[in-house]
C-alpha cells in the first residue's frame, strides 16, 4: 500500500517534501506532478525501482526514458550539449519541453535508448518538483503516468490512487494534471527536430 501526500501545488510543505525524498531514496516508486502530465519516477541508478516502473506501463528497453533535472547546471552531467544547443536550452527551461540529447557516461546503460545512446532531458516548471529535486540534489528518471490500454494519461489524483496504491511506494497528490504532454524536440544531432508536439509551444524554436 502506497503513502499519499497531499501537497500544495505553489507552496510545498517541506515536510512532506523531506518525507517523499526519503522515500525515493530508499528505493521507491513515485507518482508526481509535473508542469504537463502526472509522471513516474525513481532514482536513476536504482534499477530494482525502474524495472518495476517499466512493468507498470509495459515499457521495452528501446522506451525513450528521460532525467528530470532541477536547472541546466546538472545537465552537463548527464547529456553532452554543443554551444549551438546550449542557447535553444537556456531560452526554453524550465518549461513543459523534453530534449533528447547523447547521453554520458554517467548515464548507465539501462537508462540510455539501446541503439541511440541518448536520454531525455527534461527541466520543469513545477513548485512541488523543484522543491523535491533540491531536497534530493540529483535527477528524477522520469516517465509519462499513462497505463497499458490508455488513451491519455491519468491526471486525477484519486483515479491514481485507485488504481496504481498497491503498485508505487508514494503518491503526491498536487491537483489535478494536464492531459498533454511534453513537446519533445531531439537534439541529438546539429538540427532541432520535433519529436512530439505538446504543451510547450513550438514555435519558440524557432525565435531561438
Amino acid at each position: 500500500m502506497s503513502q499519499y501526500f497531499v501537497i500544495h501545488p505553489e507552496t510545498p510543505q517541506p515536510r512532506l517534501i523531506r518525507q517523499a525524498a526519503e522515500i525515493i531514496r530508499d528505493g521507491g516508486v513515485v507518482v508526481y506532478p509535473t508542469d504537463a502530465t502526472y509522471a513516474l519516477g525513481c532514482l536513476i541508478g536504482d534499477k530494482d525501482a525502474l524495472d518495476r516502473i517499466r512493468r507498470i506501463r509495459s515499457l521495452d528497453e528501446s522506451h525513450q526514458l528521460t532525467l528530470v533535472c532541477r536547472d541546466l547546471s546538472e545537465i552537463a552531467s548527464y547529456a553532452k550539449v554543443g554551444n549551438a544547443h546550449y542557447r535553444l536550452l537556456k531560452a526554453m527551461t524550465p518549461g513543459p519541453y523534453t530534449f533528447i540529447l547523447p547521453a554520458t557516461k554517467q548515464v548507465p546503460r539501462r537508462v540510455q535508448h539501446p541503439k541511440r545512446k541518448t536520454i531525455g532531458i527534461r527541466v520543469p516548471e513545477n513548485a512541488i518538483l523543484q522543491a523535491l529535486l533540491t531536497e534530493l540534489r540529483e535527477p528524477l528518471m522520469s516517465t509519462t503516468l499513462q497505463l497499458p490500454g490508455d488513451g491519455q494519461p491519468l491526471n486525477e489524483p484519486y483515479e491514481v490512487r485507485q488504481r496504481l496504491e498497491k503498485l508505487v511506494d508514494l503518491i503526491i497528490d498536487g491537483a489535478y494534471g494536464d492531459l498533454e504532454p511534453t513537446t519533445v524536440v531531439d537534439l541529438s544531432e546539429d538540427v532541432p527536430r520535433v519529436v512530439r508536439v505538446g504543451r510547450g509551444d513550438v514555435a519558440r524554436l524557432g525565435a531561438v
